[in-house]
């Protein structure tokens, strides 16, 4: 295991049965709260694709958070993908499967067009929410370059979901 596996693992807590009876939930409070493991994860995101993006796109709500100190350390953009209702028209809407249900994802016609996108997100689970992040920031004219997440549940089959787009985590668990 990485230094940067182990930190993150340090400072990841399990809640089981949340949001919903069978989930276990991986919470990402202790690390937000450390900031030198902050920086260290920023800086482990971004890493592996270091001068390919010019933008940074996180999933609501705790990819803004990855999104936003990633794009402050490279001096790149910063692109939110929001939930429904959360932007004014027009906006572009892509509806995907979770684990445990089905959400979706929006952004703001016009934003951003023509960048090279860095995905960020917390954790990469079933894969539906990095899909269609990327579905989304494509037909709006944008090239993913990838996805880079804090922590992968390796049995629920994200990243065989994501054939044919790199990926790149610090942590790898069980689902």
């Amino acid at each position: 295991m990485t230094g940067i596996a182990r930190l993150v693992q340090a400072h990841v807590s399990h809640t089981p049965d949340f949001p919903e009876l069978g989930v276990l939930f991986r919470d990402l409070s202790a690390l937000f709260a450390d900031p030198v493991a902050f920086r260290a994860t920023i800086d482990a995101m971004s890493a592996p694709f270091a001068g390919r993006f010019d933008v940074v796109a996180g999933a609501e709500a705790r990819g803004f958070l990855f999104a936003a100190g990633i794009g402050y350390a490279t001096g790149t953009g910063v692109l939110p993908l929001r939930k429904p209702g959360k932007l004014p028209p027009p906006v572009r809407t892509e509806v995907y499967a979770l684990e445990y249900g089905t959400a979706e994802l929006q952004i703001r016609e016009g934003t951003v067009s023509g960048a090279r996108v860095l995905l960020v997100d917390d954790v990469l689970a079933t894969g539906g929410t990095l899909r269609a992040a990327r579905r989304l920031l494509e037909k709006a004219g944008n090239t993913v370059v990838g996805a880079s997440v804090v922590l992968e549940l390796a049995d629920l089959g994200g990243r065989a979901a994501l054939q044919g787009f790199e990926v790149s985590a610090l942590l790898t668990e069980a689902g």
